[in-house]
């Protein structure tokens, strides 16, 4: 048996152990938390340093976790969503300075005032003023009727009705799901097409990453099923439920299997390298470090000499979250079927344990 053979099995083995120090811990909280199915991965830009998926579809089911389960991942949508802007900024369709009512000069005079200059950059770091839509407190939005497309445009014509929100040194950006409505309506302005026709040319054209809309599909076939929290009780959710987002969905609304997602941050990881690949590298560090506090479908943090783009996701039946290392070029992604305070805290300690294991 060659010294190379027997060096590349000491490796695998080495990698397989490593790979079970976290599975036995993550399958742990996994348990102790009440999360029905835990997902999670490591990478980096050219590799999977560790990969596994626990448990099961639905605490209802005894079908196990799969790697090729989907899982919606509600607000992490919205680095896709400025991913594929990004894209369009690269071809000359626009620019991160473009002002909204340069696109849409006829909304001007209904909207209010303090959203006279808003730009594509203010919208997708959240600083155009835009109120939330986040389900809580929001104003009493009309019952809109056509196309997903059209639904979104009166939409958008409501929001700049609305009261601004200000911002300060204290408050530098408010996050709003409306804001990606309005930034993804000058996209489909300047390209003709919509978000999901959009979603199906970047994604699942270009980039194979077979991407869906919605919850997963769990009733022509076995996948994951989404937990509601009621009474007490994780209650499952059948994708079959009524369920929109109310003219958000470009900013929580598309779901994919854990190895696609993966390959969407190896894009990130490898740009933030300075490699250019579907975007050019100065492309990804305006997304992720261009802005500071929110940058374009990312938390910009800086702590303790970590630099680290985030995000988490949920609509309330999903949890994902996503950490991406920029000096050690570590990538972190958990999915979950399930959203309470157990599963936020599962997700947690799961997060700070892989980053402990990998060092970051």
């Amino acid at each position: 048996m060659s010294r190379i053979y027997l060096t590349f099995l000491f490796i695998l083995n080495l990698t397989s152990l490593w790979a079970q120090k976290t599975a036995p811990f993550a399958d742990s909280l996994r348990i102790v938390y009440h999360i029905p199915e835990i997902s999670y991965a490591v990478v980096d830009s050219k590799s999977i340093l560790e990969i596994a998926a626990l448990g099961k579809h639905s605490v209802a089911l005894p079908d196990t976790a799969t790697l090729n389960d989907r899982f919606h991942i509600g607000s992490n949508t919205k680095a896709m969503t400025a991913f594929i802007i990004a894209r369009y900024v690269e071809n000359g369709k626009l620019k991160w300075n473009t002002k909204y009512f340069d696109l849409f000069p006829e909304w001007k005079e209904k909207s209010k005032p303090e959203y006279a200059s808003i730009t594509l950059q203010d919208l997708l770091s959240h600083q155009a003023g835009i109120q939330p839509f986040q389900g809580d407190g929001d104003p009493q939005i009309p019952d809109y009727k056509g196309t997903n497309q059209e639904k979104r445009k009166q939409f958008g014509q409501f929001v700049l009705t609305q009261e601004s929100v200000t911002l300060d040194e204290k408050t530098p950006f408010v996050y709003s799901n409306a804001g990606y409505t309005l930034a993804t309506l000058m996209l489909e302005k300047v390209t003709g097409k919509s978000w999901e026709q959009l979603v199906q040319k970047v994604f699942n054209e270009d980039l194979k990453l077979n991407v869906e809309f919605s919850w997963p599909e769990n009733q022509k076939q076995k996948d994951t099923w989404g937990h509601s929290f009621v009474n007490g009780k994780l209650i499952p959710v059948p994708s079959t439920v009524d369920f929109h987002l109310d003219y958000t969905e470009p900013a929580g609304d598309l779901n994919i299997k854990l190895n696609d997602y993966i390959r969407f941050i190896q894009l990130n990881l490898e740009g933030l390298n300075g490699q250019n690949n579907y975007l050019t590298a100065k492309t990804y560090s305006f997304i992720h470090r261009g802005i500071e506090n929110y940058s374009l479908g990312w938390y910009n943090i800086y702590e303790n000499g970590k630099e680290l783009s985030t995000h988490s996701g949920t609509v309330g039946t999903y949890y994902t979250l996503v950490q991406i290392d920029r000096i050690k070029g570590i990538a972190y992604v958990i999915f979950t079927n399930s959203f309470n305070q157990d599963t936020q805290q599962g997700v947690r300690l799961l997060m700070r344990k892989m980053k402990e294991n990998y060092g970051s």
